[in-house]
């Protein structure tokens, strides 16, 4: 199949078994009996094992394309969810912001709030914001230092905006303050 092919000629649901069938019915159509072959002579048997071989390669191709396809269409979709999960994280900051400030305490709104988080997590969204914890520069971004008593490793002691992931993808770095040893 050509590059040039349309992705809407690609078969849909289950259908590309039937692609496949039919390239599979071309070539045992094809294949030549050995008593015709040598009645026929060497040419027409190399003829068509060429043939066979045009064939297995074209429904090799196919296969591949398919693939291919199949896998450009997973990352565009998860790169459509990390672009609306991004684009969501400013709202979330103003809801935690509502939520320190006790405006989410009850009501309308908080139910509201509880939704969307929950909806958000239903797309892989999850919350970097835990203290205590060992400094990770690939999830933590240390905005200030100071020291730290009782502690061996640098140690995230207050999180001062949280960070997001979704999947193995770290969206957003959680803001921190990082407790160092003496």
């Amino acid at each position: 199949m050509s590059e040039s092919s349309h992705p809407e000629e690609v078969p849909e649901n289950g259908a590309e078994g039937d692609a496949l069938a039919q390239a599979e019915d071309i070539l045992n159509s094809v294949e030549v009996p050995a008593e015709e072959a040598v009645a026929q002579g060497a040419g027409a048997a190399e003829e068509a094992a060429e043939l066979k071989n045009d064939l297995l390669r074209l429904q090799a191709e196919y296969v591949n394309y398919r693939k291919r396809v199949e896998r450009d269409r997973a990352v565009a979709g998860q790169m459509a969810v990390v672009g609306v999960l991004n684009s969501l994280l400013p709202v979330l900051d103003d809801v935690d912001a509502a939520r320190q400030h006790g405006d989410l305490a009850d009501g309308p709104f908080a139910a509201i709030a509880a939704k969307l988080e929950t909806a958000l997590r239903t797309y892989g969204l999850a919350r970097i914001d835990a203290t205590g914890v060992a400094f990770d520069p690939t999830i933590h971004e240390a905005l200030i230092q100071q020291p730290g008593t009782d502690i061996e490793v640098d140690t995230v002691s207050q999180v001062l905006r949280a960070g997001y992931t979704s999947g193995e993808r770290v969206l957003r770095a959680a803001q921190v303050i990082v407790a160092v040893p003496e």
